[in-house]
């Protein structure tokens, strides 16, 4: 599976993806505090066993563990999954990873209270039937009562403008300064679009590197991921906004029951 497409762009991408952040530090103890929220509301003032099945550099998970959760994390590609590792550590945290695909994850039924897919992961599954495998993993591996968080762009406003690009996020980190933005082709469909991440790195002679990184993805209104989560067995179904909650995109929440 990490031949995939989603696993080289990603595998591609790991060196950088903290610079889609102007602070990814700040950005990773504010997404936990969000999600933290999130589980507590629901489960109860304790620590839960989490598994962020989309862990990418550790933003989400790092973040969790820092509130206190036991949190374990996997993602299709495995040098994302091991910078999370090196991340963890250099928090000071014990943050077990695994590189696997959502669609199959290599756990017992039953054995996390919550799984996290967060930052816009599932949407890079492009059919029916690669969602529901992927939810039906997510059901699976959850408790009895169990807590799904799952986040996406806002794709209903985004699909009625159906914008061609990004704002650039520019970042200096450690003297230099980078920049970043996406291009988007929407398909004939109205649903998927092809995505061109471009990296604008400064180097050591004052000189630009440009780096481009492609993939596509699906983008799934509201009614669609909360259907999708429903037929997969999950109960409950509701999202939470980014006023809401403090996260910086919309959050489905959903229960196993």
């Amino acid at each position: 599976m990490t031949s995939s497409p989603i696993a080289r762009f990603y595998d591609a991408f790991a060196a950088g993806y903290h610079l889609l952040y102007a602070d990814w530090e700040a950005s990773v103890a504010r997404q936990g505090a969000a999600l933290d929220t999130l589980i507590r509301d629901r489960l109860g003032d304790r620590a839960a066993e989490v598994l962020d099945c989309a862990c990418g550099i550790g933003t989400q998970a790092i973040g969790l563990a820092g509130r206190g959760h036991r949190v374990t994390g996997t993602d299709i590609s495995p040098v994302a999954a091991g910078r999370a590792a090196v991340e963890a550590a250099r928090f000071g945290l014990d943050l077990p990873i695994a590189t696997a695909d959502m669609r199959q994850l290599p756990f017992s039924d039953g054995c996390f209270d919550v799984v996290v897919c967060a930052d816009n992961a599932l949407p890079h599954l492009l059919t029916p039937g690669d969602v529901l495998a992927a939810l039906g993993e997510m059901r699976r591996v959850l408790r009895p009562g169990g807590l799904l968080l799952l986040t996406t762009r806002p794709y209903d406003e985004l699909r009625r403008s159906r914008p061609s690009s990004t704002p650039p996020q520019t970042t200096e980190r450690e003297g230099r300064r980078s920049v970043v933005f996406q291009l988007w082709q929407w398909h004939e469909d109205g649903e998927r679009y092809d995505l061109e991440l471009f990296q604008l790195l400064r180097d050591d002679a004052g000189q630009w590197r440009v780096d481009a990184h492609r993939s596509t993805y699906w983008a799934l209104t509201r009614a669609q991921s909360s259907g999708y989560a429903e037929e997969a067995g999950f109960t409950g179904a509701a999202w939470r906004e980014p006023a809401d909650n403090g996260f910086f995109q919309p959050v489905l929440i959903a229960l196993r029951p």
